[in-house]
């Protein structure tokens, strides 16, 4: 691990990261590549299966037509990762195995080809729970026709006896494995947030959750960085967050229990102090906004879904603050829908009553603030409101820079926005003169 931190028995919580030194707010505590990653499914036409940029074209890969490439280099380099996956993805045409198939399948091909930089790594996958024995019974089920799944697509690339010999024991039974992968792989995201794919980083998948945590992962291509948000003590641990924080404690809670099988019981969750803010305002209101979500979000027009929002947050949305929950949730899918249809005055609109929310919601540095008010900065900008886009993006300098650093390229986007907007407010007031 990196010098500043060690694994430590977390009282209540099993293995742990904890600090040998004092680490400051902002700073890099841990950066790694994965020891096998690969693209979502469902983006698979649209991001390169090497480096994980988004592009509007791409090289496909004549033999499984699934893998997708920026260019001939992206694709000579990603070759030794894909040879094998290649032969596997032909033998099961025109079905496409599952995300975590696939990723368990390139996990199988990282051990049996070890790199020279895999070893301390490795010592922490034999450690990985599969938590199968507090599985639901269903759960079970899903997983096992997973693992068959996964046998099926390996069987011609990998012989049973290669995978007896090569891998270490916890990983050869196919079911083992794929709950192993399921519990502790990583979504790896873009620049905007965006999902694009999944990861394993073995060595951070010791650090433990915790609602309110001290540290945030953000990506660089599938390069993982770990950024310290607040000043940490020698031998205090270092945390995460497992699951979107901006949730009620009940659904923060069942979604922990079902997906990492434990129940937090961190200081957010033990007092609900956000809880009772996230849900302000007339109780009717709210319980049509929270039964009209789930109905949106299946909306694939989005001149409907736009509509819908703008009726309900016209008619009922008075009854209830900005801040609760439903409601933010709702402005946000109309900031969304709005940006889609090109109207920038009504998205800029939706998007500046989001942000005292988030500001209040989020009292760390977080990059899902960080690029809600990177986007309401952008929408200004183009609508040339300079000045109200330059305050924006400075508030958003003051998140970025500790979540992502300054050598990120989201940091160096926004930076060079300030730029363009500080040289345009020049230009205004020495032609007003």
């Amino acid at each position: 691990m990196a010098p500043k931190l060690q694994q430590f028995v977390s009282p209540g919580k099993g293995n742990g990261v904890q600090a040998t030194a004092s680490i400051r707010r902002g700073e890099l505590v841990y950066s790694a590549k994965p020891l096998a990653s690969c693209v979502s499914n469902k983006l698979s036409k649209e991001v390169c299966h090497h480096c994980f940029t988004r592009r509007e074209t791409l090289l496909r890969c004549s033999q499984c037509k699934m893998a997708r490439y920026c260019n001939i280099t992206c694709q000579k380099r990603a070759w030794c990762d894909h040879k094998r996956e290649c032969k596997c993805l032909r033998s099961l045409l025109p079905r496409i195995p599952t995300d975590s198939v696939r990723l368990a399948a390139r996990l199988i091909f990282a051990l049996l080809s070890p790199s020279e930089n895999s070893s301390e790594e490795l010592y922490t996958l034999e450690e990985h729970e599969s938590h199968l024995s507090s599985m639901s019974e269903q759960k079970k089920q899903g997983l096992s026709h997973l693992a068959s799944m996964l046998q099926l697509y390996l069987t011609q690339e990998v012989p049973v006896q290669e995978m007896t010999s090569a891998l270490p024991p916890s990983c050869q039974e196919p079911l083992n494995l794929i709950a192993k992968v399921t519990c502790n792989c990583f979504t790896i995201s873009d620049g905007e947030l965006q999902e694009i794919g999944v990861g394993l980083y073995p060595s951070l998948s010791l650090l433990n959750h915790d609602c309110r945590p001290n540290c945030v992962m953000v990506f660089e291509g599938t390069n993982l960085q770990l950024r310290a948000v607040r000043d940490i003590n020698p031998e205090e641990e270092l945390t995460i967050s497992y699951v979107e924080t901006l949730s009620l404690t009940e659904d923060r809670q069942r979604q922990l229990e079902d997906q990492y099988h434990f129940t937090c019981h961190c200081q957010r969750c033990d007092s609900q102090d956000t809880d009772r803010l996230m849900l302000s305002g007339k109780e009717e209101t709210q319980s049509l906004l929270k039964e009209a979500l789930p109905k949106l979000e299946d909306l694939k027009a989005e001149s409907t879904l736009l509509e819908n929002c703008r009726h309900l947050l016209s008619t009922v949305g008075g009854d209830v603050p900005e801040e609760n929950l439903y409601k933010l949730r709702m402005t946000d899918h109309a900031v969304d829908a709005s940006i889609q249809l090109e109207l920038w005055e009504e998205a800029v609109g939706y998007g500046k009553k989001t942000l005292p929310a988030y500001r209040q919601y989020y009292p760390d540095p977080h990059p899902v603030h960080g690029v809600q008010l990177m986007r309401v900065g952008k929408l200004q900008h183009y609508l040339e409101h300079i000045k109200d886009a330059f305050d924006t993006f400075r508030q958003a300098y003051e998140i970025i820079k500790v979540t992502h650093g300054d050598d990120h390229p989201l940091t160096a986007d926004l930076l060079m926005k300030m730029k363009e907007c500080h040289t345009e407010m020049d230009q205004h007031s020495s032609s007003s003169h």
